[in-house]
């Protein structure tokens, strides 16, 4: 089950605890379909899009999208990004796995099936980000740019982030070689002579150690490959696998 800070519906969860009303954040389950308008089966994406989004009061030819990259690249997005990457995919932020923005009403996503979405909020500037956390952004410390980015842009202090991580492949499921303990000193666990990595707890250290409290962190808690039926994991379904989408936005009047 979920962490109790991540509330369900049967077709998605929005973080809870999160300290402020002019806020939508959250993550589809892969009941509402693909989400991704490159992998999988991409013919109903776009009316999957719509139905998900609907339902959070915000428009789908406004979404901001990147083309992922797995890297370590963030960006602040601006209203005149508003609808790249919404209806086709040529049209997305090239190079980018993390946004940031203080704009209202400008919706931020990304698409994942087994990396970590990782939801920012600062209540203190009303500014938000999104990073997509693979584990080469991860080896990067794409978060930790992301608040840097943050904190140059808006201000932005760790200790007023908010943070909420999505669904992701975790730590029973997510078999990795020897090197990645190199690359990863305090997140790959050794069991039977196998290893394992842990993208949440790396990233979990990685923003404790910028500032950010330990209370305002909330996991959703859930393996996409324990839970396959209900999320797409790439490590169990292969190239053909579809997307979830992470999505958040500032709320409210300018």
């Amino acid at each position: 089950m979920p962490h109790p800070a991540a509330a369900r519906n049967r077709e998605y969860y929005l973080f809870e605890g999160f300290p402020d009303l002019n806020l939508v954040c959250g993550f589809t389950t892969r009941i509402l379909g693909n989400m991704s308008l490159d992998y999988g089966n991409t013919q109903g994406a776009l009316e999957n899009r719509k139905n998900f989004l609907n339902n959070l009061g915000i428009d789908y030819h406004d979404l901001v999208c990147a083309k992922q990259v797995h890297a370590d690249k963030a960006r602040y997005v601006r209203e005149y990004d508003k609808g790249k990457g919404a209806i086709f995919s040529d049209s997305s932020i090239s190079d980018t796995d993390a946004f940031i923005t203080d704009e209202k009403n400008l919706p931020l996503a990304i698409f994942t099936a087994d990396c970590l979405p990782i939801f920012l909020y600062d209540s203190k500037t009303s500014s938000i980000g999104l990073v997509h956390g693979g584990w080469r952004g991860t080896k990067d410390n794409i978060v930790s740019k992301a608040v840097g980015l943050m904190k140059e842009k808006f201000n932005t202090q760790p200790r007023d982030l908010y943070i909420g991580f999505g669904p992701s492949i975790r730590s029973c499921c997510y078999e990795v070689g020897r090197e990645f303990s190199g690359f990863f000193p305090h997140g790959v666990i050794e069991r039977n002579n196998r290893y394992y990595l842990d993208l949440a707890q790396i990233n979990k250290k990685q923003l404790l150690e910028l500032g950010v409290k330990e209370v305002n962190i909330f996991d959703s808690g859930v393996c996409t490959s324990c839970r396959n039926e209900n999320f797409f994991s790439y490590r169990k379904e292969g190239n053909n696998c579809g997307r979830m989408m992470s999505v958040i936005m500032l709320t409210g009047n300018y």
